[in-house]
């Protein structure tokens, strides 16, 4: 049966106790030694939770582990004396269990997660990572897949991966020249230090701190991979930490990457056609989607509008009608009549021709 992290580091302290034969542990004894090793994580261990970890291992691990009187080989008897908990076979050890049939399982959809990476460069540690739990666990790398993500492995800038990854665990700064496709194309050279990555629609993004001098410059940036052209550390730069920004909600009240620290949130009032409004509906298209009214399939957000948000709205064509606000149905208009003359034309062409 599947353990969490902590769990399992109790049941391997645990382990080494009750393999320990030159000492007796005895039930305090077992609690102060979790709570001392578990300190960082834990304010102590209850009662409760070591006899349930005993009786987890017992039935989980079937691990031969006994009661004895202190001072004594002997097993617990009817005398109210000390005890100590100890396995009954010296050559025990979960740590030498074969792994249950779910277990597998769960690292045979570990791996094929891993999977999705071979081949790219930068994940060259992947293929023997692969291989050795494998060859370890006696798990056949040749099964077909069951669980199928969607991934390009092509994707351009996807081999800065790596390096931004690195430079943002280890605090370094790097110098990215980078092309952005807002001001024609131009490149830019940005002394950046990495916070973290975010993937959205397949795309890889970093956000860090970002100075560029020929623009005079510097703030929090949103640096897209596939736009890098080279990139490389920086040694005499000292890097800033990110003090400022919550990263773990930074992206709350968006859909896609793209924040303007000058648009706030707003109530998104949408209405669908009966086609479209079940898979909404059970798609939201933002964590605050909320039903308005189901009647008329009125579904509304709360969100900073920005380029991702309308591409969304349009992605769905004519089965979504945005209400409310006016200045962002204003905007949605725009770029539809903006289509309209582009295949307008063609039609009319057509139609003379016929």
């Amino acid at each position: 049966m599947p353990v969490n992290k902590n769990a399992y580091e109790r049941y391997m302290i645990l382990d080494r106790c009750f393999s320990n034969f030159q000492k007796e542990y005895s039930f305090e004894d077992l609690i102060n030694v979790l709570s001392e090793e578990m300190y960082d994580r834990q304010n102590g261990i209850s009662e409760r939770q070591l006899r349930n970890d005993i009786r987890f291992m017992r039935e989980g691990f079937h691990a031969p582990i006994e009661t004895y009187y202190m001072g004594s080989d002997s097993l617990k008897g009817g005398r109210s004396r000390k005890m100590y908990y100890r396995y009954t076979d010296e050559e025990y050890s979960i740590s030498k269990q074969p792994i249950s049939k779910a277990e597998a399982q769960s690292l045979q959809e570990a791996i094929s997660t891993l999977a999705r990476f071979r081949g790219l460069s930068q994940y060259d540690w992947i293929e023997d990572v692969i291989t050795n739990l494998e060859h370890r666990f006696n798990l056949n790398g040749h099964s077909k897949g069951i669980v199928y993500f969607e991934y390009v492995p092509d994707l351009k800038g996807v081999e800065h991966l790596g390096t931004i990854i690195n430079a943002a665990t280890s605090h370094k700064v790097l110098k990215i020249e980078y092309r952005n496709y807002k001001n024609g194309g131009h490149e830019m050279i940005f002394i950046f230090h990495p916070y973290i990555v975010k993937q959205y629609n397949n795309r890889w993004f970093s956000f860090g701190y970002g100075i560029n001098r020929d623009n005079n410059w510097e703030g929090i940036s949103n640096l897209a991979l596939d736009r890098i052209e080279r990139i490389e550390p920086v040694d005499n730069v000292q890097f800033k930490p990110n003090n400022d920004i919550d990263f773990e909600h930074y992206f709350d009240d968006v859909i896609g990457v793209s924040i303007k620290n000058n648009v706030e949130k707003q109530k998104i009032i949408l209405q669908t056609n009966e086609r479209r409004y079940p898979y909404i509906a059970s798609k939201p298209l933002h964590p605050s989607q909320r039903i308005e009214d189901r009647k008329t399939h009125k579904i509304s957000i709360i969100v900073r509008p920005n380029l991702e948000l309308e591409q969304k709205i349009l992605s769905f064509g004519p089965d979504i009608e945005v209400l409310e606000p006016a200045s962002l149905r204003a905007e949605i208009k725009k770029k539809v009549e903006e289509m309209y003359k582009k295949y307008f034309p063609v039609q009319e062409e057509h139609s003379e021709t016929v």
